[in-house]
C-alpha cells in the first residue's frame, strides 16, 4: 500500500485509567515522527471533541511534557461515553466526521479505550471505507476490567490489579490489629469480568489477602456465601472476603440491586456500586459480628503511584505501534499483546481486527476460579504475577508528582 499523507488524531475514551496517557504519548511523539503525517491533534473528550471541531494542535507541547504523561494518570486529553449509532440506523455523526476529516485533511484516526470504545473504532473505519474517505483507523487498547477479546492483557489492567493487591495486602494488617472478631467486605471493580478482583488473590499469594475471592464469570450464591463466611469466621475470627461490584445472582439481579436501584451510564451499562455495603449489611445482621465494607473505587484506575513499569512501558509501545502500523498501510485493526512461551515473561504485538474486538468480553477461564468458586488457582497467580512486574514513579515537585502540563493549544483551520 502506497505512503498515505495527511493528519493525524488521537482521542481517548471510557474510563481513564494510570496508563492511558503512557499510550497518548506513544501515539502523539511517534506520529510527530513520521514525515508523512502533516500535523497531530489530539481529540478535546473523544469522538466528541472530533464531532465538535475541538481538538488541539499537540506539535505545540513540550517534550518534556509529553514524556511526563507517561506517569500521569486519567485521561489528559479528557475521556467520553458517547456511543455512535449505527449509519444504517442514523448518519449524522458520520457524515459530520467526513465533513471534519476533509476539512483539516485527517488521514489517520488513532482511537484509545476498551470494548465500547473499540466499536466506535470499527464504526468509523467501516464508513469511512463506505464513502471512500481513505482514512487509516488503529485501536489502541485500554481497560482496567482487562476484558477486550484477543490480547493476553490489556494496558491499565496491570497497574490497577497492583494498586489491588497492595491495597488489599495494606487492609490485611489493618483488619487483625484488635484482638476483637471482624469481618472485611472489599469491593472491586469489574461488571462482567472479574479479572480486577481477581488480583487480591496475588494478596493472598503473599499470604496477606482475602480468605474468600467471588467473581462475576460465576452466579454469586448468597447462602453459601453466608455458610463460606460464617465458617472461617468460627475457626479465626476474621475474615477478609473480596467481591467483584458484578457480583450477580443465578436469576441476573445485581447483588448491589438488592440496596438501591441503579441508574445507567450512557451506553447502558448498569452503574454499580454499593456492593460491599449490601453485604456487609446482611453479613453483620446474620453473624452479629462487627463488618466493614470498603469499596476501592476510582482510586484503583487512578494510582499511578503505584503502577506497574511493565505497563507503562507497554501502554506506551501500544500506541507507538499503532501509529508504525498505520504508516506501514495497515487499517482497521486493534493493536493486541501475544505472550511468547517460555518461562521469562516476554510479549509480541499482534494486529486483530476491530471487528472481532468490539463489543466482545474476555472473562477469566472457569479452570482458573477454584472449585468451590470462591478463590483462585495457581494458572491465575502465574498469568497476573509478571504484569505487575516493576516501578513507575512520577517525578516528584515539592514532594508531590509532577504530572503533565499540557498547553492545549486548539487547532484552528
Amino acid at each position: 500500500m502506497s505512503q498515505l499523507r495527511g493528519a493525524a488524531i488521537f482521542g481517548q475514551s471510557g474510563g481513564p485509567t494510570s496508563v492511558i496517557n503512557a499510550s497518548a504519548s506513544g501515539v502523539i511523539q511517534e506520529a510527530l515522527k513520521q514525515e508523512c503525517i502533516t500535523a497531530v491533534y489530539g481529540a478535546a473528550h473523544g469522538i466528541k471533541g472530533v464531532l465538535d471541531e475541538m481538538f488541539y494542535d499537540m506539535s505545540k507541547e513540550d517534550t518534556y511534557e509529553l514524556d511526563l504523561l507517561k506517569t500521569t494518570p486519567s485521561s489528559a486529553l479528557g475521556s467520553v461515553r458517547y456511543k455512535l449509532k449505527n449509519a444504517e440506523d442514523d448518519e449524522t455523526d458520520y457524515k459530520r466526521l467526513v465533513e471534519v476529516f476533509k476539512k483539516y485533511d485527517i488521514r489517520y484516526f488513532f482511537y484509545n479505550g476498551g470494548n465500547d470504545s473499540m466499536d466506535t473504532c470499527n464504526k468509523v473505519s467501516k464508513y469511512m471505507q463506505k464513502v471512500g474517505y481513505e482514512c487509516r483507523v488503529m485501536g489502541v487498547p485500554k481497560t482496567i476490567d482487562n476484558d477486550l477479546f484477543g490480547t493476553d492483557h490489556c494496558p491499565g489492567y496491570a497497574s490497577a490489579a497492583k494498586y489491588v493487591a497492595t491495597s488489599t495486602m495494606e487492609v490485611y494488617h489493618d483488619a487483625r490489629v484488635y484482638d476483637t472478631g471482624m469481618i472485611t467486605i472489599l469491593e472491586v471493580m469489574g461488571r462482567n469480568a472479574g479479572w480486577l478482583t481477581a488480583a487480591t488473590a496475588l494478596a493472598a499469594y503473599k499470604g496477606n489477602g482475602p480468605d474468600l475471592i467471588y467473581l462475576p464469570e460465576l452466579p454469586f450464591d448468597m447462602d453459601k456465601f453466608l455458610e463460606d463466611v460464617q465458617r472461617i469466621y468460627k475457626q479465626n475470627g476474621k475474615v477478609i472476603v473480596a467481591v467483584s461490584e458484578g457480583a450477580k445472582t443465578a436469576d441476573g439481579k445485581y447483588i448491589a440491586e438488592l440496596g438501591a436501584d441503579l441508574g445507567k451510564d450512557a451506553f447502558g451499562h448498569a452503574q454499580l456500586g454499593g456492593t460491599a455495603s449490601v453485604l456487609a449489611n446482611i453479613v453483620k445482621q446474620k453473624t452479629g459480628a462487627k463488618v466493614r465494607g470498603i469499596e476501592f473505587s476510582l482510586l484503583q484506575r487512578c494510582a499511578a503511584h503505584v503502577g506497574s513499569l511493565t505497563d507503562v512501558n507497554e501502554a506506551f509501545w501500544a500506541g507507538q505501534m499503532a501509529v508504525r502500523y498505520a504508516v506501514e498501510g495497515k487499517t482497521d485493526y486493534m493493536v493486541a499483546f501475544e505472550r511468547e512461551e517460555g518461562a521469562e515473561y516476554k510479549c509480541k504485538i499482534k494486529l486483530l481486527n476491530l471487528t472481532d474486538v468490539a463489543n466482545t468480553e474476555k472473562k477469566i477461564p472457569r479452570e482458573w476460579i477454584n472449585a468451590e468458586g470462591n478463590g483462585l488457582t495457581e494458572d491465575f497467580i502465574k498469568y497476573a504475577l509478571p504484569l505487575i512486574q516493576g516501578e513507575s514513579k512520577p517525578e516528584l515537585e515539592d514532594g508531590l508528582p509532577r504530572f503533565a502540563r499540557l498547553k492545549k493549544v486548539l487547532a484552528t483551520k
